[in-house]
């Protein structure tokens, strides 16, 4: 198996076991929020939040061996700024199910959450942590 792809796998995993517990915060706020009466648009958004602080810190520490971009600075707006795509992403998927299939915004989070997975890994490896000669699209 070549270098990249192997690298590309253990990354993937260890990125999807760094979104997991984020995942357990953001949909615990989720649920926690609605529960309080909090609209589920505004809690979704919190919830989601949250997990972008503890995505980041276990993708920096953890999950990504190469990081080209020199300034941490940078390097962490970019981080953030994929994460409001999928925000975006996030909030739209939830009006759809919530709103139009008229889901529990618990459930509604389950194909979300997958779906925006793969949006901020394949973004966030191809533009911040892409290692020297590996193909960004391969996991």
């Amino acid at each position: 198996m070549p270098t990249g792809l192997i690298g590309g796998l253990r990354e993937l995993m260890l990125y999807g076991l760094a979104s997991a517990l984020a995942l357990g915060l953001d949909w615990g706020l989720l649920l926690a929020l609605t529960a309080l009466g909090v609209n589920y648009l505004a809690a979704s958004a919190t919830g989601f939040v949250s997990g972008i602080a503890v995505t980041y810190l276990l993708s920096v520490s953890v999950v990504f061996r190469h990081r080209p971009v020199a300034d941490r600075r940078r390097e962490f707006v970019g981080f953030v700024g994929v994460g409001l795509a999928g925000l975006i992403l996030t909030q739209g998927l939830m009006a759809l199910w919530v709103e139009v299939l008229r889901l529990h915004p618990g459930v509604a989070k389950i194909p979300t959450a997958g779906i925006v997975f793969i949006f901020n890994f394949t973004v966030r490896r191809a533009l911040l942590f892409k290692a020297p000669g590996v193909d960004p699209v391969q996991p």
